[in-house]
């Protein structure tokens, strides 16, 4: 297990060896003694936090708290809303590329809006004892391999999306949030309202929400490599650099300097090092 340092933070971060056997699946494993007020910063994958330790971690949201194993939609924590904490904190955290997620929960992420809610009230009793057949493994890598065992079963019995929603999704993450969002429903043949009904009801976001939380992100981590804020304005679509300052506000409640420091984001060099966890895979052929 890798030591984290960033600032106060110090946390224990282990990473899988092999990669999931879904694509969209990529996963972390935390130990941390004491999590004080860890700003979430959005991001653009569906999160499922499995809760192994002795503690709790906590979610401090605008509608309360959540403790223990939950799951939580893209773009968790918009304008810094939200809080991580916790004491003696283990856990195995799951992200989810949004094209897979509606097959893994057995539920759209649009029902998520944007929040979080309990493992245990999307799955009931299977979440609880799947968190103890983890958390009975003391290897992090067969913990590892157990959740994706897990995952992958329940992918594979679960609904897909429409072909032409994942193909506009990929359009999106390879485009780095740069795609033409009015040209998306031409690219797959649909009207407008029908693509944008379809995005939201499975993906759980708009495509225009869609675009800008993935340009945000490839943004935000150039910003946490040390690059300088014009220079990521301009090659990552922003019209200006007050552009992305009022972006970041919006999405983080923070100004660039200060998001560029969280430890959410800076972890995720050692946790997620083949970023985007959110993708799935290349675009792909545009069925007729």
């Amino acid at each position: 297990m890798r030591a984290f340092e960033h600032g106060v933070a110090m946390w224990g971060v282990e990473c899988p060896e092999p990669p999931s056997r879904v694509a969209g699946v990529t996963m972390a494993g935390f130990r941390v003694r004491e999590l004080e007020a860890l700003r979430i910063v959005p991001h653009p994958a569906v999160t499922l936090l499995l809760d192994l330790g002795a503690g709790s971690p906590v979610l401090d949201c605008v509608t309360g708290q959540q403790r223990g194993s939950m799951v939580a939609g893209p773009g968790l924590g918009s304008a810094g809303a939200v809080r991580a904490w916790g004491v003696n904190v283990e856990c195995v955290q799951v992200r989810l590329s949004p094209v897979i997620a509606r097959a893994i929960l057995g539920a759209s992420p649009a029902d998520l809006d944007g929040a979080v809610e309990s493992l245990d009230d999307l799955w009931g009793r299977e979440a609880s004892r799947m968190c103890e057949r983890i958390g009975e493994v003391s290897s992090w890598q067969d913990r590892f391999l157990l959740t994706d065992a897990l995952l992958a079963r329940r992918h594979e019995a679960g609904p897909p999306v429409d072909p032409e929603v994942a193909w506009a999704w990929r359009r999106i993450v390879v485009s780095r949030g740069l795609a033409r969002v009015d040209g998306l429903a031409a690219e797959v043949g649909w009207s407008r309202k029908r693509l944008w009904s379809r995005f939201r009801s499975q993906l759980g976001l708009p495509p225009k929400q869609a675009v800008k939380l993935v340009r945000f992100d490839h943004a935000a981590h150039r910003l946490v490599a040390g690059e300088r804020a014009a220079r990521v304005a301009a090659d990552t679509g922003y019209a200006d650099q007050s552009h992305l300052h009022r972006d970041v506000m919006a999405f983080t409640g923070a100004t660039p300097a200060t998001m560029a420091g969280e430890p959410f984001l800076a972890v995720d060099d050692i946790a997620w090092p083949s970023r985007p966890a959110w993708s799935d895979a290349p675009p792909c052929v545009r069925t007729s």
